[in-house]
Order: C-alpha cells, then structure tokens, then sequence
C-alpha cells in the first residue's frame, strides 16, 4: 500500500512538472527589422503580387513566375528591399516551376518554419526587410549543396552584370 502511494504521489508529482512546463506560453517578441514599414506602406510600394507574397507569405502559381527561366548574370535581390539574396551561378532548373538556387548569401537570408500545410517547413525571409521568398527543400543537386531554395519570383529583383 506504501509503495503504492509513492508511486501515485510521484506519478503525480511528474506530471504536474511536465503540465506546467508545457502549458506555460512563451511569448515571442515581435523581430524587428531594419527595414520596417506599415502594412499600408507595403501595400503602396509593391506591386501586388509581390506584396501578397512578400508580406503575406503567399505563393504565385509555378511556371507563371518572370524569374524561373531567366538565365542572365547577376544577382537577385529583395523585392522588397533591394538587399542581395542570389547569385546567378548558383541558380538551376530543378524542373518546379520556380527559381531554384542551391544556396544563398546567407547573412542575407533569415529561416523560420513554417507550419501553413499542417507540418514543418522551412520558411526563407530576407533578414533585412522580413519579407517571405519561399522554402528551402533538400532535393537540390547533390554535387553541390543537395538543397533547393524554391523562391517566388514575385519576390526578387534583378540586377544584371552587364
């Protein structure tokens, strides 16, 4: 019987820790960024498809995008912001309707996850302004870095070397 109550008391005891370590919310500071806009702001400066998807993490329909079969050297950068993402050597054609690259300038680029189709992906922000440009996914070529950062074109700009 004594064992019993022990085994009951600590059985509680534990689970009354873990309910209350999982139940306590953690509140998440809001990121700021160093550019930082209203949503009206936002709104007036993009074009639409741009902010629906820079700011509203949105996705433009594959194969629609002006980016996907562009092939001119330079860098993509920021819809949003002008800050350098992509450099041209770096993107390919994995073939999904969106540019790809196989890695980023990666003080540039920030990783959150995202939770939009009922599991974890890996959601790509620029660090600069916030805005979303799409997921990464570990399908990319393997003689390089094996990932494939799978951006929305209406999130880029380009800036040509020539």
């Amino acid at each position: 019987m004594k064992n019993r109550f022990h085994l009951l008391f600590f059985g509680l005891f534990a689970l009354m820790s873990c309910a209350g370590e999982a139940q306590q919310k953690k509140s998440k500071e809001p990121k700021t960024y160093a550019v930082e806009k209203s949503d009206q702001e936002w709104q007036e400066s993009l074009p639409k498809m741009s902010y629906l998807v820079l700011r509203k993490a949105e996705t433009e329909y594959p194969f629609t995008g002006k980016y996907n079969d562009h092939k001119e050297s330079g860098t993509y950068t920021c819809a949003g912001c002008n800050t350098p993402l992509y450099e041209s050597e770096n993107k390919y054609d994995s073939k999904c309707g969106w540019p790809s690259f196989d890695r980023a300038i990666e003080s540039n680029i920030e990783y959150d996850v995202d939770y939009k189709l009922g599991y974890a992906r890996t959601e790509l922000k620029c660090s600069n302004c916030g805005g979303h440009l799409g997921h990464v996914f570990n399908d990319g070529p393997k003689e390089t870095t094996g990932k494939r950062h799978c951006i929305n074109s209406a999130a880029l700009n380009f800036i040509s070397n020539e």
